[in-house]
């Protein structure tokens, strides 16, 4: 390719690029929903946690399923005056198997998103790990959708989780499928402090 083909290439992808983003005029709340099989929801979670600390905004986070685990992010969180944070007491619900105190665990901390939901001056709400709790049947999927969908109109939500149900993939703006390829656990090598938590 010319140095003028690429020339008149990018200038026809910035025409169109500058084109949709004068068409986005519309000013609201998001709900991203990260899904999948690979490695990399949470992570992602928490980098728009970070994104918007950088602009002072306030976060709430409910963390279903990891609840016991000392994880980097909580440490970092724990410090950060802006992030309000519960943790779902169980830990991985293979751990208790114990479904009767699992569902009595993830009610508790949903009521709890669910005042950060409620909270106009929260902009930031993420539900980590959410969608196990509603394939598992521990919390009611159309109060889920229901209080997100009442939610104060400019508060952005993030939820994470494998094998999101339609109900929160036809509720979300933005769905990103996070594909499984490989990972280092299947070689056998064990999670990494500063990676994997």
């Amino acid at each position: 390719m010319s140095d003028n083909q690429y020339k008149t290439r990018m200038k026809r992808k910035k025409e169109h690029i500058d084109s949709r983003i004068e068409q986005a005029s519309i000013d609201k709340g998001v709900i991203i929903l990260l899904t999948g099989n690979g490695k990399g929801k949470s992570s992602s979670a928490l980098g728009m946690i970070c994104r918007a600390l950088g602009y002072d905004m306030k976060i709430g986070v409910a963390k279903f399923l990891k609840g016991i685990q000392d994880t980097g992010e909580d440490m970092f969180l724990a410090q950060q005056s802006n992030v309000q944070m519960v943790s779902m007491k169980t830990g991985f619900t293979w751990d208790t198997q114990d479904k009767k105190y699992d569902t009595a665990m993830a009610v508790e901390t949903w009521t709890k998103a669910k005042e950060y939901l409620n909270d106009g001056s929260i902009d930031l709400v993420v539900l980590d790990e959410l969608t196990y709790m509603i394939n598992y049947k521990y919390l009611d999927e159309q109060d889920i959708l229901d209080t997100i969908n009442n939610r104060p109109n400019n508060q952005h939500v993030v939820i994470t989780g494998r094998s999101a149900p339609d109900g929160l993939i036809n509720m979300a703006d933005t769905v990103s499928k996070i594909e499984d390829v490989k990972h280092a656990f299947r070689n056998n090598i064990k999670a990494q402090k500063g990676v994997d938590f």
